[in-house]
């Protein structure tokens, strides 16, 4: 008997209690599973074990993840997104870009983002990071001017001006990075009004991470999301450019960052 699966009340509310049961008697509940996090195995009879319900406008999916990665949550998606980590989850996915190539994200039809992500070193360890840079100048909504509000935009959701890349950016509340099936998804921001979790950016291909970066978030369970104007880091080839880009980027004002955890892990 699957004695160590939780069933989070969210995840209970939309799947039934009949169902939310069966699961926890063990009749649904798989004998093993690949972690929708860090895609290592689990077994919900001898590892503490999350319920995790992917739900899109017509279609849900259920999967499971050690509690240790991400607890028991519902996370709204759009149906593009589910089906992608339907495929990845089943291991039918094709082939994932690289990093910067694929994932991109149309916010109000003006630009598209690009995220790289990378490990920077602070302080002696490694910290995971997402590197998040526009193709083009981001128009505040409403605007019809030439400017580039970017950075204010991210500094009035709480991002914090990167003087120094030393230093660890502060934690940013309510938002959060999904991953599924040990892939990059999405960056979430709070819905309105406090409502379920909505996706800032979201990949059109789940983004592939290295076993690196995979291993440093699941240690630190937090990501780093650096964030410049268009034309301010550019991709990098190693992290040693990348950390250099950041640095100027920094230097002449034009770097945001905020730590944020995984998908429903508390914020510090």
């Amino acid at each position: 008997m699957p004695r160590m699966l939780d069933v989070s009340d969210e995840v209970r509310a939309e799947i039934g209690d009949e169902e939310a049961d069966r699961l926890l008697v063990g009749e649904d509940a798989p004998r093993s599973y690949d972690c929708t996090s860090c895609r290592t195995p689990g077994d919900p009879e001898n590892d503490r074990t999350s319920t995790v319900l992917f739900v899109g406008e017509e279609t849900a999916v259920l999967a499971f993840a050690h509690a240790t990665c991400i607890p028991s949550q519902v996370v709204k998606v759009s149906e593009e997104q589910l089906q992608g980590a339907v495929a990845s989850i089943t291991g039918d996915s094709p082939a994932s870009p690289a990093a910067g190539d694929g994932p991109q994200n149309v916010p109000g039809g003006q630009a598209v983002l690009g995220i790289t992500s990378g490990l920077v070193l602070i302080g002696g360890e490694l910290h995971p990071a997402l590197v998040v840079e526009p193709t083009a100048p981001i128009a505040r909504p409403g605007s019809d001017g030439p400017g580039d509000d970017f950075l204010p935009l991210l500094i009035e959701q709480g991002f914090i001006p990167v003087m120094d890349t030393a230093q660890l950016p502060t934690a940013l509340s309510g938002w959060s990075v999904l991953l599924a099936a040990g892939q990059l998804h999405a960056v979430l921001q709070p819905g309105p009004d406090g409502g379920r979790p909505v996706a800032w950016w979201q990949a059109h291909q789940a983004l592939s991470v290295t076993d690196g970066w995979r291993n440093a978030v699941n240690k630190t369970q937090r990501v780093l999301i650096y964030a410049a104007p268009v034309g301010s880091i550019g991709q990098q080839p190693r992290e040693d450019l990348l950390r250099d880009a950041l640095d100027k980027a920094a230097a002449a004002g034009k770097l945001v960052a905020a730590s944020m955890p995984l998908a429903g892990t508390p914020g510090a």
